[in-house]
């Protein structure tokens, strides 16, 4: 499974009022390993960022002024998140500017490109209701090392991402990427014929199933009697 974990900053919070992106860094991760195929760029927003965006990233307007304008990278990053899973904390917030510029230049927005987009924000919540979920929180809560985040930055917070969904999930990623798509597409599957194997058919010892019906009476005690299998005499 090919996942691209992926942060945006931005000239401030509003992507319907003309805010624009201005970094986008991305970490590619094939079956849970880490490829070195990674994607980042900064780019030229052709405004200011707001005061309180600038204190969060630091990215100035002199520095974006020589970068590529959006139209310049948007096939680059299209070609490069095509067809694979996605992660973002709180996507909703990055998809939002992401699909602002892609329907600027009069392309889909980025859902369509991709197999699925996974909200970490929202699987945190879940999994620690009534915490603080930020992405520093969760790498102090989850022994993830963000020593090196004094500013936000995108290539750095997607690769703090990718530590933190992996202490999340511990390998659960079939139960937690989108339906839309098998989460083990890609990986090879070979088929075994069990009619060529003469499988032993092993039966309980008479200690065996005395445990067995001891443990389903236990059940069947727990349950109120409302199991469903057969009582037994």
């Amino acid at each position: 499974m090919r996942q691209i974990f992926l942060d945006t900053e931005t000239t401030g919070l509003f992507a319907e009022q003309g805010d624009r992106v201005i970094e986008i860094g991305c970490v590619e991760l094939l079956n849970r390993k880490y490829t070195g195929n990674n994607f980042h760029v900064y780019i030229n927003p052709e405004r200011d960022s707001h005061e309180d965006a600038l204190r969060v990233h630091g990215i100035t307007t002199e520095f974006l002024r020589d970068k590529p304008k959006f139209s310049a990278v948007a096939d680059d990053f299209l070609a490069y998140i095509r067809g694979a899973h996605i992660v973002i904390h709180n996507a909703s917030f990055d998809t939002a500017f992401l699909d602002a510029e892609l329907g600027r230049l009069g392309h889909r927005p980025l859902a369509t490109h991709v197999r699925g987009v996974l909200d970490t924000l929202a699987l945190a919540k879940e999994m620690f209701p009534g915490k603080r979920n930020s992405l520093d929180a969760l790498c102090s809560r989850l022994g993830v090392d963000n020593s090196g985040r004094t500013l936000h930055g995108a290539l750095l917070d997607a690769e703090l991402l990718a530590d933190v969904y992996i202490h999340l999930t511990r390998g659960q990623d079939a139960l937690l990427m989108d339906s839309d798509g098998p989460a083990s597409q890609g990986l090879a599957r070979p088929e075994v014929d069990l009619r060529s194997f003469n499988l032993p058919v092993v039966a309980a010892n008479a200690q065996e199933l005395a445990a067995h019906l001891e443990v389903l009476a236990q059940i069947d005690k727990s349950s109120g009697g409302k199991t469903q299998w057969p009582k037994t005499a």
